[in-house]
């Protein structure tokens, strides 16, 4: 369905569309915002991930000792 959505023709027309609508100045902004959201994105995926494995770490099993009746 989405195959040979990005080709180069299709970035550089978006891209001109982008020129076009935001203006020169603001574009490397909003690229600079667009770049840490994503970065943002993936540190909260791995932290959760990590929290995630934590929890479900199993537990170490400690075996019980019985104290031995002397008589």
């Amino acid at each position: 369905m989405f195959e040979g959505l990005f080709q180069p023709m299709h970035l550089l027309v978006i891209f001109f569309i982008a020129l076009l609508v935001f203006g020169p100045k603001k574009l490397p902004e909003l690229g600079k915002g667009l770049g840490e959201g994503i970065r943002a994105l993936k540190d909260g995926m791995k932290d959760n991930n990590n929290d995630v494995k934590a929890e479900t770490k199993p537990a170490e099993i400690k075996p019980e000792v019985k104290p031995e009746n002397k008589v």
